[in-house]
């Protein structure tokens, strides 16, 4: 699928299995590709920072973002995360993520910089003009340090084709409703947030790059799905049912419940790079006992 512009649902940041000697442990990660398709998932984000991105060297950033492509077969969309604080290495890392068959970029605002709305605007316009592959923009001033203010996704929006939507994790229903009531046709706004997911929807919404995913693709697919088809007394229910799931994804810092539980689950290993790191078993129990109770493990 090389076409996202339609993409609604639940879109996975998929975790990056590493192996106990630290490298990518690329045959957990077929199974886990599979898995996704297998329970409903409706895209595929590679190299997010649920995939501790940050972590893989050039050599192994390239090599996953082949892997998915060839491993998935067209069979959802795949996208690729290219963002860095750098305009001219996002676009580099755009051109390589194209050249290697994505449908997708999801670009996140420059961290650290904190540019200006003008400099957010010109950063995304010299992406959108040196490629042709669809682009999200990630807000996630939690983050990057700067939100992008919702004046300036629009604009982006209604200047370049290519720009098609926009991962929003402001948390401000505010913005989010701003962004949609005003959105040009077609322009998708998905949840950074699975708890604001269902809200999102309602308001209009198109689904969410997701977490919780990674432990409940089917049930998480369903619920969005559900919402978008305007059934929302069932989406609700699965809403409240996994809530505190997605609350304790983030009870330390993502990804280390979300792979943590994978590795309960019997999925992955529990193997993180520095500098992520083991859960405090406190915490550990917590999301282990919720996982028990949703009968996940």
């Amino acid at each position: 699928m090389n076409n996202i512009k339609n993409l609604q649902g639940s879109i996975v940041a998929i975790v990056t299995p590493f192996l106990n000697n630290g490298q990518i442990d690329f045959p957990a990660y077929a199974q886990l590709l599979d898995f996704h398709i297998k329970n409903k998932t409706d895209g595929i984000l590679v190299c997010g920072t649920t995939g501790e991105t940050p972590t893989l060297e050039a050599d192994e950033y390239q090599k996953i973002i082949k892997f998915t492509v060839d491993q998935v077969k067209g069979r959802v969309p795949v996208i690729a995360g290219t963002g860095t604080n750098s305009t001219a290495k996002t676009i580099r890392n755009s051109q390589l993520a194209q050249s290697l068959g994505v449908a997708g970029l999801l670009v996140v605002g420059p961290y650290y910089n904190k540019p200006t709305p003008e400099g957010f605007y010109q950063h995304y316009a010299a992406l959108a003009k040196s490629v042709s592959t669809s682009i999200i923009i990630y807000n996630v001033p939690g983050r990057t340090g700067k939100n992008i203010p919702s004046d300036v996704i629009l604009r982006l929006a209604r200047e370049f084709k290519n720009i098609v939507g926009v991962k929003e994790a402001s948390g401000d229903m505010g913005q989010i409703m701003e962004i949609i009531h005003n959105r040009p046709r077609g322009f998708k706004v998905y949840s950074g947030d699975d708890a604001l997911a269902f809200s999102l929807v309602c308001l209009g919404g198109d689904g969410c790059v997701s977490v919780v995913a990674n432990q409940i693709p089917r049930q998480f697919s369903q619920m969005l799905h559900l919402a978008l088809a305007g059934k929302t007394a069932l989406a609700r229910k699965l809403h409240f049912k996994y809530l505190k799931l997605m609350k304790l994804n983030f009870i330390e810092t993502n990804p280390i419940p979300a792979k943590t539980s994978l590795s309960l689950m019997k999925k992955v290993k529990e193997n993180f790079r520095l500098p992520m790191c083991r859960m405090i078993s406190e915490n550990k129990s917590k999301l282990k006992a919720e996982l028990k109770k949703l009968n996940l493990i």
